[in-house]
């Protein structure tokens, strides 16, 4: 099937522009091999790729389009101006371009970064989701008694595992506050505390916008976990190299009985559809000890790099990475605006 050539301007963080010159660089450990792997990718497919460093001056994008009249826009930022929840509000700027991008759309983005706004909406729905409270910066820290121990302190808006170590897991009120003031006064953003799931930490990649392809259920495993280190994927679980070698961390397929890997996709499908998802998305859930899956967190436009978790997951369901490349596209290309 012949594949048609599009201009694709390619938006990513202006310190993370790949250089021109990549010999020289280890290509595993570069800060900038997302990027890099898409750039490479859209150009080895034959499309017409020019790329745009963006940090806070829209100025930068516009003259961008001008000269280069995209076809579409492969969105690479996550936030805008160093702030993370700038993400729904500098893609509602592309929504008024009127310029087909890739990802997600502002709604979407909007349901899922805050993490108690999205367990409200699906535990309405009748999608299970662990108990949890919100603490907001400056208020009092008082624990209600619906809130069950052990419990996980996190931040309710930044994703990536940010703040997240083996100390956010707590087992009584003094540590819950402990942990609260922590993320309060050293992450700079307001908490939620949920109730910690003992058991799998599983992750469902979705790829569509009306019609979804879900890929195979995938797992974290530490292959030498210390018994007194609980299965979370803290900051140095995701960002440490030296770390993820001392505990052997690995992820890839769960093995599951028969008809959960089906469930746990189907729920993937469900959260996905009832925040109003689009593009790509990894879906993360906690599986106790009796089989039941609990909603944890919705990642639209997750970490796309070649080797990682979701293209991993997507090469196992039969999509190469340069097919992923060109479906994301696809999909941006296709999706209805409203």
């Amino acid at each position: 099937m012949r594949r048609r050539k599009l201009r694709v301007l390619v938006l990513v963080h202006e310190e993370l522009v790949p250089p021109k010159d990549v010999r020289g660089f280890d290509l595993t450990q570069v800060e900038w091999k997302m990027e890099f792997d898409v750039i490479e990718t859209l150009h080895l497919m034959g499309h017409v790729v020019e790329v745009v460093g963006l940090r806070n001056d829209l100025t930068v994008l516009d003259r961008a389009l001008k000269r280069f009249h995209p076809d579409v826009l492969f969105n690479l930022l996550e936030d805008f101006y160093d702030i993370a929840v700038n993400d729904q509000n500098w893609v509602s700027y592309l929504e008024l371009l009127l310029i087909p991008y890739t990802g997600c759309n502002p709604r979407g983005l909007l349901l899922s970064r805050d993490k108690a706004l999205s367990k409200k909406v699906l535990a309405y729905e009748g999608v299970p989701v662990p108990g949890f409270a919100v603490f907001q910066r400056g208020e009092p820290v008082e624990v209600s008694d619906g809130l069950s121990f052990p419990a996980i302190v996190k931040s309710l808006v930044l994703d990536g595992s940010v703040g997240i170590s083996q100390a956010s897991v707590v087992s009584t009120e003094a540590k819950l506050e402990e942990r609260v003031r922590f993320v309060h006064e050293t992450i700079g953003s307001d908490a939620i505390c949920e109730e910690f799931i003992e058991g799998r930490e599983l992750y469902v990649g979705v790829l569509g916008n009306e019609r979804l392809k879900t890929f195979p259920v995938w797992e974290l495993h530490f292959r030498k976990r210390p018994r007194t280190t609980r299965l979370i994927a803290t900051d140095k679980v995701k960002w440490s190299d030296r770390y993820q070698s001392q505990v052997g961390v690995r992820t890839d397929e769960a093995f599951l009985e028969e008809g959960e890997a089906k469930k746990v996709q189907g729920l993937a499908r469900k959260v996905y559809r009832l925040l109003g998802l689009s593009g790509y998305a990894r879906i993360d859930f906690r599986m106790g000890p009796d089989g039941k899956a609990y909603f944890i967190e919705a990642n639209p436009n997750p970490q796309l790099a070649y080797g990682e978790d979701f293209a991993e997951s997507a090469e196992k369901a039969g999509i190469s990475y340069e097919s992923l490349v060109q479906s994301i596209l696809n999909l941006a290309l296709a999706r209805r605006w409203e």
